[in-house]
């Protein structure tokens, strides 16, 4: 069952990411009078061609790309000087038909994005909320700095008064890398360096600082004291034998310390306070060691649903399009200086994992954020400056528009044979990086 959501979810994803990035180079090529000689949308021989004009539309199984074949486009064509060739048209309107695929790719995710901030954007409350810590885990990257609850991040990196969002962002690729912020602790200001620490299978740096946001119950545990107990969702938790509660780690820490005698919790409900008396009970802790943690079986994951207008739904696709591509960007940057482990990319096993996770969840939404991020992830790796890639071809353009002159053909086939190899060889590893992230879910 989980292959076939695999399956359902990810082809017509990619299917979708494909057309719309070859549609692009397809309607700048028409549009200059470049022949088009073939449409494809998959690699291998044809399953199905149907021949309209001078273009073969193809679909092949090997559903992992696509291209557009146009006449004398590649450096081991045969060029004879026709009008409709590609080497036959101004630099600068192949410059146009080679940006078209990945712009469009990158609009794509615009109007995804936009379309989710207009219908149903959901979300933890406090992704857009000032980054006020409510409490710090134990033994932490934000422990060893000295950070402490109440600290409010006034500035991380570059970036002035952020949001959790952009805190998240600051860190995410920096394991083992020092992240200098400034902390707001009363009327002082302080500057902190902080060393995100690995985590996961992903390796992404964690702080252990968590977010302020209401202590709401979001679940509670049918078959846990808290259930007996009287909890209900909604209610927000303020205290435990008189003293205030920040977060959940802070309840679970309480716990550990109070054991299995009953505490009296103070909540809010229905705007009246409330006194609970409840037991805990022994749990398995986060490694699914049995009976090793205390807890009363309540979840608090606030969630926030924004419903924007266009022009704002527009105006935040297009700012996150921009922190996500920044995001990116700084991936790869990394990545060349070996500051951040190859398992931080996601290969098609890893993209179907995702797409089949969003395409179980309720509403279309959670599918179209996905599909944004693989639609901006897309136009921006066919940027990059590999030759055989659309941003490799921009380059050469750009080279040849300096020197005023063609770069020899058989140079060129040197260029695209070199970059053959190095790009099949990075495609097999990060296909073999996904294998060893999924055996390793499995295991787990």
């Amino acid at each position: 069952m989980e292959l076939f959501y695999r399956v359902v979810s990810i082809v017509p994803v990619l299917g979708i990411m494909i057309v719309v990035h070859e549609l692009g180079h397809f309607m700048a090529a028409k549009f200059f009078g470049v022949r088009v000689e073939a449409f494809s949308i998959g690699f291998g021989k044809p399953l199905i061609a149907i021949r309209r004009g001078e273009t073969e539309y193809r679909l092949s199984p090997i559903p992992l790309g696509g291209y557009v074949k146009m006449a004398g486009e590649t450096p081991l064509d045969d060029h004879s000087g026709d009008p409709g060739e590609f080497v036959s048209h101004p630099r600068w309107q192949r410059l146009i038909i080679a940006f078209a695929g990945p712009f469009m790719n990158i609009m794509l995710s615009i109007v995804l994005l936009t379309a989710v901030y207009t219908i149903h954007y959901e979300h933890p409350y406090a992704l857009d909320q000032p980054a006020v810590i409510a409490d710090v885990v134990e033994d932490s990257a934000a422990a060893a700095a000295g950070i402490q609850p109440l600290d409010r991040i006034v500035q991380i990196g570059g970036t002035q008064n952020p949001n959790w969002q952009d805190v998240m962002n600051g860190t995410l690729l920096n394991a083992n890398q020092p992240v200098s912020v400034v902390i707001q602790r009363g009327e002082q200001k302080l500057p902190i360096t902080v060393v995100p620490r690995p985590m996961g299978e992903e390796k992404f740096g964690s702080v252990g600082w968590i977010p302020a946001q209401p202590f709401t119950v979001t679940a509670v545990d049918p078959d846990a004291p808290a259930a007996k107990a009287g909890f209900k969702v909604d209610d927000e938790i303020l205290a435990l034998n008189g003293k205030p509660l920040r977060s959940t780690h802070d309840l679970l820490h309480s716990l550990q310390v109070i054991g299995s005698k009953p505490v009296e919790i103070l909540a809010l409900r229905e705007g009246k306070q409330i006194k609970l008396t409840v037991t805990p009970a022994l749990f398995p802790d986060a490694e699914g060691n049995k009976g090793k943690e205390y807890r009363i079986g309540i979840a608090s994951n606030p969630m926030h649903v924004d419903k924007l207008p266009v022009t704002q739904a527009f105006a935040r696709s297009l700012e996150q399009n921009r922190s996500y591509s920044l995001l990116i960007l700084d991936l790869v940057h990394k990545m060349v200086e070996r500051k951040v482990s190859i398992k931080q990319m996601a290969g098609p096993i890893q993209i179907s994992r995702a797409t089949s996770d969003a395409m179980r969840q309720k509403g279309w939404t959670p599918l179209m954020e996905i599909m944004a991020a693989i639609s901006l992830n897309l136009g921006i790796f066919n940027l990059f400056p590999i030759p055989i890639l659309d941003g490799g071809l921009i380059i050469l353009l750009l080279i040849e528009g300096v020197m005023r002159r063609d770069i020899s053909q058989s140079v060129k086939e040197r260029i695209y044979q070199a970059a053959f190899v190095c790009l099949v060889l990075f495609a097999t590893l990060v296909i073999f990086n996904d294998v060893v992230k999924e055996f390793t879910h499995h295991v787990q």
